[in-house]
C-alpha cells in the first residue's frame, strides 16, 4: 500500500504539485521535437537558477551523486592536486571520488557544523588544479562562502556542490566564479530524485580531460545530444542515450513553478520557513547544531535532547503522523536530527505540523 509522506529530512522533499503533475503527461520519444524543444527550455530556466550564462548547463540523467561524478571525472587528470574543504559528509565524499579519478587530494578538515575556513582552503596549496566545495552541507546544516573560494582560487577551477542550496539560498554560479557545478532535483528544486542539473563554464571546458573514464557521463558526448545545452535550438541532435523525459517534463514544470513565482521570492520563502522552524525548536528549550550565522533556513540541524531515543522518536513520528525527519551523519548519527522545509514544504503550515508533532512524540 502506497502511503502519503510529509518529507521533512533532508530530501528528498514533496515534489510541487506542478512537478508531480507533470509526471503523468503523455511520454514523448527522447528526439521528438516537442521534448527537445521542452529540453532547451529546461536548460534555459536551468542557466536562472544557477545564476549563469554557461551554454553547457543540462539536466544530467541521474541523480546528485552522479552530478559530484560527471564533475570530477571530467574535470580531473591523472596527478591533478585537488583541494577539497571538507565540514561534512559530501566534502568527505569529493575527497573519494577525486581520488578515484586519479588526484592527489589535499583535504582541509574542518570541524562539523562549522562553516569553511576560505583563507585556509586558498592556502592550503600553491597550485591547485581543482578547488572543491560543498556549498550547502547536507550533513550538517551548514552554509560556506562559496564567492570568497571564487575570489582566491587563483588559476584553479572552483567546483562546488550545489545540491541543497540551488532555488533554496541565493546562488550566483557566474558572479562568485563556480566554474563546474551540480545539484540534485530532489530537495529545493521540489521534484522527485533523478536528475542532477549541471553547469560547466568554457574555462573548465577547455581543460577538460577529453576522455574520461566513464562513458555515460562524458561532457564532450553528453553535448552532442542536449545541443550544447540549447545553442543548437532544437536541430542537429546526436543520439547519445535514451533521456527520462518524464523527469525533465517535471523538472520543467517545478522550475516554471519556481519562476512564475519569482526566485527572490522563493529565496525569501525559504529564509522565512527556516527561521520559523529555528525559533520554535529554540523556544522548545533544543539547541541547533550548526554554527550561527552560517545555518541554512532549508536544513535545519537540532541536537537530540539528552536522554531521548532519536530513532524511536523518527519512528513514532513516522508511524503516527506520516512525518519523517532525518537522522544525522556520521558520527552524529543518534544525536542529530535533521530538519528539512525544502521546496514546496518551505511554507509556515508545514512548520507548525512539524512543531506539532514533535511536541506531542516528545512529551
Amino acid at each position: 500500500m502506497i502511503l502519503e509522506r510529509h518529507l521533512f529530512g533532508p530530501g528528498p522533499s514533496n515534489p510541487y504539485p506542478e512537478a508531480t503533475a507533470a509526471l503523468g503527461l503523455p511520454i514523448l520519444g527522447h528526439l521528438d521535437p516537442a521534448f527537445l524543444a521542452m529540453m532547451d527550455e529546461t536548460c534555459e530556466w536551468l542557466r536562472t537558477v544557477w545564476g549563469t550564462a554557461n551554454a553547457r548547463t543540462l539536466p544530467l540523467s541521474a541523480t546528485g551523486s552522479a552530478g559530484m561524478e560527471a564533475a570530477f571525472v571530467n574535470t580531473v587528470h591523472e596527478g591533478d592536486v585537488v583541494v577539497v574543504a571538507v565540514n561534512g559528509l559530501f566534502g568527505q565524499r569529493m575527497c573519494d571520488v577525486a581520488a578515484r579519478c586519479g588526484a592527489e587530494v589535499v583535504p582541509v578538515e574542518h570541524e562539523w557544523g562549522t562553516p569553511v575556513d576560505v583563507d585556509r582552503v586558498t592556502g592550503a596549496h600553491p597550485s591547485p588544479a581543482i578547488i572543491a566545495a560543498v556549498h550547502a552541507e547536507t550533513s550538517t546544516g551548514v552554509r560556506s562562502d562559496i564567492a570568497g573560494l571564487g575570489a582566491g582560487k587563483g588559476d584553479a577551477l572552483l567546483l562546488t556542490d550545489a545540491v541543497t542550496s540551488i532555488a533554496g539560498i541565493e546562488l550566483h554560479a557566474d558572479e562568485w566564479g563556480i566554474d563546474v557545478g551540480y545539484a540534485g532535483t530532489q530537495k529545493c528544486l521540489g521534484v522527485a530524485p533523478g536528475l542532477a542539473p549541471f553547469t560547466i563554464n568554457d574555462r573548465a571546458f577547455e581543460r577538460r580531460v577529453e576522455k574520461p573514464r566513464s562513458w555515460y557521463l562524458d561532457l564532450g558526448l553528453l553535448g552532442g545530444y542536449v545541443g550544447e545545452a540549447g545553442t543548437k535550438a532544437g536541430g542537429g541532435r546526436t543520439y547519445h542515450h535514451t533521456a527520462p523525459v518524464a523527469m525533465v517534463a517535471s523538472l520543467h514544470a517545478g522550475l516554471g513553478r519556481i519562476l512564475e513565482e519569482g526566485l527572490e521570492s522563493v529565496w525569501a520563502r525559504h529564509a522565512a520557513a527556516g527561521q520559523q522552524l529555528q525559533d520554535g525548536l529554540e523556544q522548545r528549550g533544543l539547541e541547533l547544531f550548526a554554527e550561527k550565522g552560517s545555518r541554512l533556513p532549508e536544513l535545519t540541524t537540532v541536537k537530540v535532547p539528552d536522554g531521548v531515543d532519536s530513532a524511536a522518536v523518527r519512528a513514532r513520528l513516522l508511524e503516527r503522523f506520516g512525518l519523517e525527519i532525518g537522522a544525522g551523519a556520521g558520527a552524529y548519527a543518534a544525536t542529530v536530527w535533521r530538519i528539512g522545509l525544502m521546496g514546496h514544504n518551505a511554507r509556515p503550515d508545514a512548520v507548525e505540523l512539524v512543531l506539532a508533532a514533535l511536541d506531542e512524540v516528545l512529551a
